[in-house]
């Protein structure tokens, strides 16, 4: 597990002020942005997982090889929230996903992630515990991200909104430098590789994968190699 402290806020909030980020500036893509919010969690606590199969799945194909779709045995120390979509939104049903979404008018990206945080969350932060923004991922869906890495203060009360959200996990960073992650899988529909985050019993793919990855490298590691040359599975392009 990596501890939750001071000591791990100060090491990412430099190395993201260090960063020289990539921006991805599209007037045919729409804006977005998602929050990474880093937050403390207790071993064992997301051990059951809330969410009945047949509530969340979708249609989605289940990964297979021993895997079962669940995300159980992640928390544990310094951690960030991942949602489960519920699977009737129209767009992206039932996949994982950081609590995030396009931005309103007149709205920049800090703006929009902590407004987008409190309306799937019920989780109010200010811009003050935001510790820096990541590299723009344009999707194949037609919008470029930005992610904010937030410092939650602790273990934070949530409230997810039931219409957006069947659940939310507190995963511990840890789980991002598993011996299987990142994994690369091609497809026939693009040159580029297809990347896969292993967290619990499932696989997270691009953009939340990308994103994931870039936290982990950037912000645990200290490498700041793009991950926008990353490619989507073909069930995320719509």
């Amino acid at each position: 597990m990596i501890a939750y402290d001071e000591e791990l806020r100060d090491r990412i909030g430099e190395r993201l002020a260090g960063h020289a980020r990539r921006t991805v500036d599209d007037p045919e893509k729409r804006r977005a942005a998602v929050a990474v919010v880093l937050v403390d969690s207790d071993l064992g606590e997301d051990r059951i997982d809330p969410a009945p199969l047949e509530d969340w799945i979708g249609g989605r194909e289940i990964p297979g090889h021993g895997l079962d779709g669940r995300m159980v045995d992640v928390s544990g120390g310094a951690a960030f929230l991942l949602c489960r979509r519920a699977s009737r939104l129209n767009s992206h049903a039932a996949q994982w996903a950081l609590p995030g979404g396009r931005l309103d008018p007149g709205e920049d990206a800090i703006e929009a992630a902590l407004r987008e945080l409190d309306e799937e969350l019920g989780v109010a932060l200010p811009d003050s515990t935001v510790l820096g923004l990541l590299d723009d991922y344009p999707t194949r869906s037609g919008y470029v991200i930005t992610p904010v890495v937030v410092w939650g203060g602790g273990r934070l009360e949530l409230s997810p909104s039931p219409d957006e959200v069947v659940a939310t996990y507190r995963v511990g960073l840890h789980q991002l430098q598993r011996e299987d992650s990142p994994r690369y899988i091609t497809i026939p529909e693009s040159p580029r590789p297809v990347v896969q985050i292993p967290l619990g019993n499932d696989l997270i793919h691009a953009p939340t994968g990308a994103v994931l990855l870039q936290v982990r490298w950037l912000c645990l590691e200290g490498n700041g190699d793009p991950v926008d040359d990353l490619e989507q599975p073909v069930f995320a392009w719509r």
